[in-house]
């Protein structure tokens, strides 16, 4: 995988460009990373930098977060949703999205569980910043960053409180439908054959507890802060870390590239 672009060169650059945070495994950026490598469709990386304004990047794709796709002269793609879809088209097989109504919507469903709004990630990240916010001294430029994020993902005490509950309902639901499909003989979350519901667990699950050092490399302290809590796991968190063992072992790319 070549170095990240800037800015400047990846607003001149061909094809696909995907902008990703340097330095931390986002769950968000980790899963378009591993889409797009599960369907071999090649993409440029462009750098962003976390908790930072991002000035540039923001006048290119209105707006400073990660991860944005980028695709040819086509509007950026910031949302979970888009960025799946582009990959969908970009390369039909092997399609990670079900065709049938039914299927297809229990899919968009669950997938929203773990990457919407109030969903799996969404939760963790007000855990993470409400751990950071009640830190009574901190140095006036963290403070700066930590105030920009809190602001821009909706960050107060009262929900960040009502997180962890949440957390725990949405393990226990992954948990008992890894559990009914491993019953029914599947080794995936949805179906007979891996679908992007999987990758978007391997990658969230990171936020459980990150991959090993030597397939993650970051420091002490930000494992520390993305692992959970033993007692906030519940009962089917060995399980389902396995099964993120199993979907990045057989399909997705180790060591991560930060």
């Amino acid at each position: 995988m070549s170095d990240f672009l800037d800015i400047d060169q990846a607003i001149e650059a061909p094809g696909l460009r995907l902008v990703l945070s340097v330095g931390v495994p986002g769950p968000w950026g980790e899963a378009a990373k591993s889409i797009f490598d599960a369907k071999q469709i090649p993409y440029a990386r462009v750098r962003q930098q976390p908790g930072l304004p991002n000035e540039a990047l923001e006048r290119w794709t209105q707006q400073s977060g990660a991860p944005v796709a980028v695709y040819e002269k086509e509007a950026p793609r910031s949302s979970w949703e888009g960025i799946l879809l582009l990959a969908e088209r970009l390369s039909p097989t092997p399609r990670l999205v079900p065709t049938g109504a039914q299927e297809r919507s229990t899919f968009f469903g669950l997938a929203h569980e773990l990457c919407g709004e109030w969903g799996f990630g969404w939760c963790r990240r007000l855990m993470l910043l409400h751990q950071g916010m009640s830190i009574p001294e901190l140095p006036a430029s963290i403070r700066d960053i930590m105030e920009r994020l809190a602001f821009k993902y909706g960050y107060d005490p009262k929900s960040a409180e009502a997180a962890p509950e949440r957390v725990g309902e949405i393990l226990e639901l992954f948990g008992r439908r890894l559990e009914a499909q491993q019953d029914r003989g599947s080794r995936f979350l949805l179906g007979d054959a891996l679908t992007a519901l999987d990758i978007y667990w391997a990658t969230f699950a990171t936020l459980i507890e990150p991959l090993p050092p030597e397939q993650c490399a970051i420091s002490k302290a930000m494992r520390a802060q993305y692992t959970l809590a033993p007692a906030q796991r519940g009962l089917h968190s060995a399980a389902l870390l396995e099964h993120r063992d199993f979907i990045y072992r057989e399909y997705l790319k180790l060591p991560l590239e930060l």
